[in-house]
């Protein structure tokens, strides 16, 4: 059998149905909307969970100002991690960033709930990540399926059996961060996909809290912030400061 799919850009956002949801606006200008996701939100709308995503709530705040809407994510986020998105407004501005993600992006920059304590206080991890037939990722030997994964970490505040970590990354690769924890034997509180044994958040305690990048347009820094949720500050008092 053949299967041929058309996807007309100007249409492919029509039927995502505009649901009135609260939106953390961090930034907003004629071209681009920065989100800061909250965690257990997925970006786009699924089979099993049609009506409560980020991309229904966009679809409502565009209707509301008679906006045409197309979806357009520049970056990602699981489902779990909560954080910094960028979406772009038009089709220039999205070129403008794909096409140039990497040269464009200076930093993106996470917190995370660790388990137990890391055996430095900053370091850095760097591995070769493959994927199962069933999506779990694992770091491996070089070769040419294994994909080159650095991540930087550095200890904030520890207490209660957990670490705060501040955790930078040089390379977007699919569950990185949790990879590479897992890898230092303290993997992200909540994360039983990769041998975390609790959840003292009730959600996977990873958060895009930075992102910085040139602006495609001025050619100046564009420095993307969002603050800690509610439960690191809980599980690390004075961890906001």
């Amino acid at each position: 059998d053949t299967l041929t799919l058309h996807i007309h850009e100007e249409h492919s956002s029509e039927k995502i149905p505009p649901v009135e949801l609260p939106l953390d606006i961090i930034y907003e200008d004629e071209d681009l909307m920065v989100i800061n996701k909250p965690a257990g939100m997925p970006i786009h709308p699924s089979m099993n969970n049609y009506y409560n995503s980020l991309a229904n709530g966009l679809a409502y705040y565009f209707a509301q100002q008679n906006c045409p809407f197309v979806f357009r994510c520049i970056n990602r986020l699981d489902r779990d991690t909560s954080g910094v998105l960028v979406f772009a407004k038009n089709e220039r501005m999205k070129r403008a960033l794909q096409d140039h993600w990497e040269a464009l992006v200076q930093q993106r920059g996470y917190v995370a709930a660790v388990e137990g304590d890391l055996p430095e206080p900053e370091g850095t991890v760097r591995s070769y990540l493959r994927e199962t037939a069933t999506h779990l990722v694992y770091s491996g030997p070089r070769g040419k399926e294994g994909r080159e994964a650095v991540t930087h970490y550095r200890v904030l505040a520890r207490g209660k059996g957990f670490s705060l970590v501040e955790v930078t990354i040089d390379t977007g690769r699919k569950n990185q961060i949790r990879v590479h924890m897992q890898d230092l034997g303290c993997p992200v509180a909540g994360d039983r996909q990769y041998g975390a044994q609790s959840d003292p958040m009730g959600r996977l305690a990873l958060h895009a809290h930075v992102l910085r990048f040139t602006d495609p347009r001025s050619k100046k820094t564009l420095e993307l912030k969002a603050s800690l949720p509610l439960g690191f500050q809980k599980l690390f008092p004075g961890a906001e400061q």
